[in-house]
């Protein structure tokens, strides 16, 4: 038996969390509340599944000719809130020669995300804000425990894709994007940024669940405010990534 753990959904086929094809577990529960955030659902710990992380590598394996030039992703919510769980996965997958990556905000201390980030083979990392005070705003948490892990992955020697979601009025704005991409261009560990343009699609589970969707009349970003921050990055000498964070993934339960 493994560890027990509380999951979102799985996705068998997913091809935006990480190089090539890929398995990928939503954890449940996150201490983020972003404004923009296409998953509120996976928000509460005690919501989602029970799930084992025996049973779910071994549903893993059953699509290994499929990852086998990509791998896993653990992501959520924010997998480190389960870090025994997340490094049981991480543990098995490795041993079966699956590569594996960790789709994380970064935002919980590095007392109790160490063993994960030093385990895990790559780090997708989301950096809400460079800016503390919008990050405040956006999120309802600092950036700090963020930054970081970030630091802790420089040390490490972590690979590492940051991504940073493009939100008009929030953070596609020039100035923030050259202070980031002025931070970033200090740290050898990050290999390219991702950048995700804001998108609408999680709209109606906010109307569902009987939440506030503050961002209603926030219109997806243009082309060419898309292009302006990808000449920022790419400016600083960063490689950028630009993707829909969309999925034609299958979802699936675990039993």
């Amino acid at each position: 038996m493994g560890i027990k753990g509380r999951i979102h959904s799985v996705e068998t086929f997913g091809t935006v969390d990480g190089p090539g094809v890929r398995y990928i577990v939503f954890l449940q529960g996150c201490a983020l509340r972003c404004k923009y955030c296409h998953n509120p659902d996976s928000w509460q710990l005690s919501c989602g599944q029970d799930a084992d992380s025996e049973k779910i590598v071994q549903d893993m394996l059953t699509y290994r000719s499929f990852i086998r030039s990509g791998g896993i992703t653990i992501s959520g919510g924010e997998p480190l809130l389960q870090p025994e769980f997340t490094l049981d996965i991480i543990k098995r997958a490795r041993y079966f020669g699956l590569h594996t990556a960790l789709d994380s905000a970064g935002s919980v201390p590095l007392e109790r995300s160490k063993k994960v980030l030093d385990e895990v083979d790559m780090v997708l990392l989301d950096i809400k804000s460079i800016d503390d005070r919008v990050c405040w705003s956006l999120t309802g948490r600092s950036n700090m425990e963020t930054l970081g892990t970030l630091d802790y992955l420089e040390q490490i020697g972590k690979r590492v894709w940051l991504r940073h979601v493009l939100v008009p009025g929030w953070t596609l704005d020039r100035a923030q994007l050259e202070r980031l991409a002025d931070y970033l261009s200090g740290y050898g560990c990050v290999e390219l940024v991702e950048l995700l343009p804001f998108h609408k699609m999680g709209e109606f589970k906010w109307k569902e669940m009987g939440l506030q969707y503050s961002l209603l009349g926030t219109p997806e970003p243009s082309d060419e405010e898309i292009g302006m921050a990808k000449e920022v990055m790419e400016s600083r000498g960063l490689k950028v990534l630009m993707r829909n964070h969309t999925s034609g993934s299958k979802e699936k339960k675990i039993g």
